[in-house]
């Protein structure tokens, strides 16, 4: 569709500087910082981390500048090895419309000219990206309705790198992609893969693709652009939850009903790691922020074994870390990690969130939790700000409750359904909108 065409034609310079710099190192001499192919699959090497939440919008900055040299001034043939490349140059060498590839681990650009943003959603954007984000603000005002599914909604996950692409997976059998502030077609994808209810859906690092999951045994890899399916996971069990490696793009965990925590290839389309433990069913997994560690959390209503509830788990060695984190006999829907701090939090049905510490021994603070919302048996979902300083829920009585994360006092409650908030999610740039779904199919848009 032209509505998704323009937001993956974007070229970035970070990619043409890596070039350049690596063909400089190599006249030099250098050939021990030649990068060389590695021969396993994992790839655990962090990379540089850009500041996601601030993107460059120099597809924003448009306006023509004067006494500037004309492009046929530079040459657009590759540079000869070892010559000074200036950023004008660079840019014209870059300026070629190319899809984001679907290996690569470098973000795209936060949004595209042509993505019919509205004027303050530009101008928010163009504030992050010069460091004026407004962090301490909370949203106060529904600006967007989004109506299309027809049963309740498990999951959403903002695009990381399009501003204006927002997923949302049903128990309708369907996963939209909406383009939240288009003025006229605001659904611009429904993919109808899966033939059950979707239980997840999570955009790749790339945002060119999303990976679902569901009641059909399955997970599913399908190309936003062209709207098609491009590679199927299938499994022995109703699938819960996917979350892609926060470093390696071709790597995702899958949990499901029966309690398997299974590693997928995308390349090979194979799983390279399972995780056994007898757990019952998995329902949420959280990556630490090094890659080298996940959380695991499962039902334990069935076995009344509360220490398996939360497992710390070591990715390559396949072994549990600790099982003694959470022993309250209270199920857990939602793990996540704090952005910046040594903790991460756990959504209970006990209606509060507890806090435990991300090193070892993985000990609860028994002196603090957020607690005012409910949960009441649904899978209330949460997740922290930008910034980390606050910490937002969805509740079964349909408000979304804001927690101030160091003093774990409530700060607002904003009232969105008349059913459950089933999921909340930050937008990844603007920290003053946040999306959340309900259990009667619903998504709004908050500012």
């Amino acid at each position: 569709m032209d509505l998704l065409r323009g937001a993956y034609s974007t070229a970035s310079d970070d990619d043409d500087d890596n070039e350049n710099g690596a063909s400089n190192r190599q006249s030099l001499g250098h050939s021990s910082l030649k990068r060389h192919k590695p021969d396993n699959s994992f790839s655990f090497t962090q990379p540089e981390r850009r500041a996601a939440a601030y993107p460059s919008t120099r597809h924003y900055s448009s306006m023509p500048r004067l006494n500037q040299p004309s492009d046929s001034q530079f040459p657009r043939q590759a540079p000869a090895p070892g010559r000074y490349v200036s950023k004008r140059e660079r840019a014209l060498l870059g300026s070629a419309t190319r899809i984001p590839d679907a290996n690569s681990n470098t973000p795209a650009t936060t949004a595209s000219p042509d993505s019919n943003l509205p004027h303050h959603i530009t101008s928010s954007l163009r504030h992050q990206a010069g460091g004026h984000s407004q962090v301490g603000r909370i949203c106060e005002r529904l600006t967007v309705g989004l109506h299309g599914h027809t049963k309740a909604i498990n999951a959403i996950h903002w695009s990381p790198n399009h501003a204006h692409l927002l997923a949302s997976a049903s128990m309708d059998h369907t996963i939209c992609i909406w383009n939240v502030w288009s003025g006229d077609q605001k659904k611009a994808r429904v993919l109808s893969f899966h033939n059950a209810a979707v239980k997840d859906v999570k955009w790749s690092l790339q945002g060119c693709s999303v990976l679902s999951c569901g009641y059909d045994g399955s997970s599913r890899l399908t190309d936003i652009e062209k709207g098609i399916e491009t590679q199927v996971f299938q499994e022995d069990q109703v699938v819960g939850v996917v979350k892609f490696h926060p470093d390696n793009s071709n790597l995702f965990l899958s949990g499901g009903a029966k309690g398997r925590l299974r590693l997928w290839d995308i390349r090979s389309g194979k799983v390279v790691h399972e995780y056994i433990r007898s757990l019952g069913p998995i329902l949420d997994v959280e990556f630490a922020i090094n890659g080298k560690q996940f959380i695991s959390s499962s039902d334990v209503s069935g076995t009344n074994v509360s220490e398996n509830s939360i497992i710390v788990w070591d990715v390559l060695r396949q072994v549990p870390l600790s099982n003694q984190v959470y022993v309250e006999a209270y199920t857990c829907p939602c793990v996540r990690f704090h952005p910046f701090n040594p903790f991460f939090v756990a959504q209970s049905n006990g209606n509060y969130i507890a806090i435990f510490s991300s090193s070892p021994p993985f000990k609860l603070d028994k002196y603090r939790r957020y607690e005012g919302h409910g949960v009441s048996g649904f899978p209330i979902k949460c997740n922290f700000s930008l910034d980390g300083q606050k910490l937002a829920s969805g509740s079964s009585d349909g408000s979304i409750y804001f927690y101030n994360y160091g003093s774990s006092e409530l700060v607002r409650k904003l009232k969105a359904y008349e059913t459950a908030c089933v999921d909340v999610a930050f937008h990844p740039t603007m920290p003053n909108v946040i999306a959340s779904c309900s259990w009667n199919g619903d998504v709004s848009v908050f500012e």
